[in-house]
């Protein structure tokens, strides 16, 4: 997507477009979710805080600054729903732990990695489809390469070259992260 496909976006979705939020769904739901998992650690409530963060997106669409980006803006609705179903979860749980709620709420370190999240994601939805599912198999699952290939019934050699492909992609796609990485390292 292009800058302006994401202004043109972000205007239809201020004027209450509903195309554009079904649109926003389906580019920034995945990566909304990954944040929000990384947040509270499970699946059935990072989906609920999703659906609760595109609730109040909605609300606040009139809000919006179309000539801002979504992804920083619903990035932000995310997390804040995420902290929301948090606390909910554990005031009903009766048991809340006040060091995780700040680690929830804080925005240090933390919130930076699920950041990186964000991004790493967002490159991964960009490679070619045999390269990302190697990668996925690889890191989400922790599959060797000999068990990738056996899962996607393909020549060892090639399981080996779509990764090393990827990664290289991987690594153009994100050159911010590695200099990132080096920044902090020093």
């Amino acid at each position: 997507m292009t800058p302006g496909d994401a202004q043109s976006l972000g205007a239809r979705f201020q004027r209450g477009d509903d195309s554009a939020l079904g649109e926003m769904y389906q580019r920034y739901a995945g990566p909304m979710f990954v944040t929000a998992v990384s947040l509270l650690g499970d699946r059935e409530q990072a989906a609920d805080a999703v659906q609760r963060a595109f609730v109040q997106a909605w609300r606040a669409a009139d809000g919006f600054d179309p000539r801002r980006e979504l992804k920083p803006w619903l990035y932000a609705i995310t997390r804040r729903a995420a902290v929301d179903v948090y606390r909910r979860e554990r005031r009903n749980a009766g048991n809340v732990s006040l060091q995780v709620v700040r680690e929830v709420a804080d925005d240090g370190p933390s919130m930076d990695r699920i950041w990186r999240s964000w991004q790493v994601r967002e490159a991964l939805d960009q490679l070619p489809p045999g390269e990302r599912k190697v990668l996925e198999l690889a890191y989400y699952r922790g599959y060797s390469q000999s068990e990738i290939a056996t899962e996607l019934d393909l020549p060892l050699g090639t399981v080996k070259s779509r990764t090393s492909r990827a990664q290289r992609r991987l690594a153009d796609l994100l050159p911010h992260l590695r200099e990132a990485a080096h920044a902090v390292a020093s």
